[in-house]
């Protein structure tokens, strides 16, 4: 669509971006309106401006990045030219339209300087091209600089690029022995911007055709190969665990792996407006068509690996009374936590000491790989909002609260 075409209407409730436009600017929020903090700061009023406001911000830190460059304080560009890159990208992705100038321009800044980030890395990270029916999928490996190590493939969320996570500066697979790759799968970053579309079924495709590239690489040991997976990348993820059998690991978070009535329905308009612009579709009745497919029921079953799984009790858009018997059909190896009192993607998580989740998944990854985790894991675990030991509380007999208080 042309960018002269924006106000054109296509789906059912873009009459709510009004509503959209005031949740922006009152909260800093277009989504994940259960917390409070916020995401854009407050010279954002409209959704719209978030592109101009954020670019502002991001300019300002790559002056600084090359300041530093200039006189020599490497450590300090590579710190402030990956702030610089996340901030392009968070400028980038509200604008939903193909061959927007600002897009293509948002975008290319955010490569530009992650291409510092590259250079000015204290471990090796290589821009890879990974053949996918007829295309190419950009991809960053990120490497221990060992021969033969276990490797995880990390799939973003619709909101994250392979550039999101992990955060350079502190890699938490690198830093326990793994290397990790980051993918632009269909839709996401370069492969939009390549008009890469994603479909209800491809992604796990892309995802095996990762993995094909990967067993060929002497960094990488091909039977110790595990799947990280964020938000929708928990269901891509699950999704490719399922449809793969050389994934020998799997830990997902920020749970979206049942059915997307709840994300393209009853959450932010700005949810679907997003994904159907991934998948390249104009015709709302077609997307919701392909949306009806978009669940690990009846796929869940093919998780023969070990994993886990960590949601948020009262994650508006995976509910727990849907997840757990989709989580239920797993037939490998598993564990679940349930985040008391928690939401959706929450960048700090106080039951787990205020600490990202992705460092506790690459501990599980870790083990996983290297065959820590038992045959026979079933285990569920409530993790305490603001008390206990986080993930190394005991498991609970199940989620509902008889359980959980051990009741008769």
């Amino acid at each position: 669509m042309r960018p002269t075409d924006v106000s054109r209407k296509e789906r059912r409730r873009d009459g709510q971006q009004w509503l959209l436009d005031w949740m922006a600017k009152t909260t800093g929020r277009v989504q994940n309106f259960a917390y409070d903090t916020r995401q854009h700061p407050p010279e954002v009023k409209t959704y719209r401006q978030i592109p101009k406001v954020i670019e502002r911000y991001a300019r300002h830190v790559e002056q600084v990045a090359r300041g530093a460059e200039a006189a020599g304080h490497r450590e300090t560009a590579f710190e402030h030219y990956w702030r610089a890159a996340d901030l392009y990208r968070d400028a980038q992705h509200p604008l939903y339209w193909d061959d927007h100038p600002d897009k293509i321009y948002l975008h290319a800044k955010l490569l530009e300087c992650y291409e510092k980030v590259i250079e000015f890395a204290p471990y090796p990270i290589r821009l890879v091209e990974v053949p996918f029916e007829g295309q190419q999928i950009q991809c960053l490996l990120h490497m221990t600089g060992e021969p033969n190590a276990p490797t995880v493939i990390e799939v973003p969320g619709m909101d994250q690029t392979k550039e999101t996570f992990p955060r350079p500066t502190r890699n938490p697979f690198v830093q326990r022995g793994m290397n990790v790759l980051a993918m632009d799968g269909p839709g996401q970053g370069t492969s939009n911007m390549r008009k890469i579309r994603v479909t209800g079924d491809n992604y796990e495709r892309a995802g095996s055709a990762v993995i094909d590239w990967l067993v060929e690489q002497p960094e990488v040991d091909a039977s110790r190969i595990g799947i990280s997976g964020i938000s929708m990348g928990s269901f891509w993820g699950m999704r490719i665990a399922a449809h793969d059998s050389r994934v020998a690991a799997l830990a997902t978070a920020s749970a979206c792996f049942t059915a997307k009535r709840a994300i393209f329905e009853e959450d932010s308009p700005r949810f679907k407006q997003m994904f159907m612009y991934m998948a390249g579709m104009h015709d709302e009745d077609r997307f919701d068509e392909m949306a009806v497919t978009m669940t690990m029921e009846g796929h869940a079953s093919g998780i023969t690996c070990p994993s886990l799984t960590v949601i948020g009790e009262y994650d508006p858009l995976c509910p727990l009374d849907e997840a757990i018997p989709i989580w239920e059909e797993i037939r490998g190896p598993r564990e679940m936590w349930v985040l008391e009192d928690d939401f959706h993607s929450p960048p700090a998580i106080e039951g787990l000491g205020g600490e990202d989740v992705y460092y506790y998944m690459s501990d599980f990854l870790r083990d996983a790989l290297g065959g820590g985790v038992e045959a026979g894991r079933d285990v569920v675990r409530v993790i305490p909002k603001k008390a206990g030991a986080g993930p190394y509380e005991p498991p609970t007999r199940g989620i509902y609260l008889p359980d959980r208080l051990n009741a008769p």
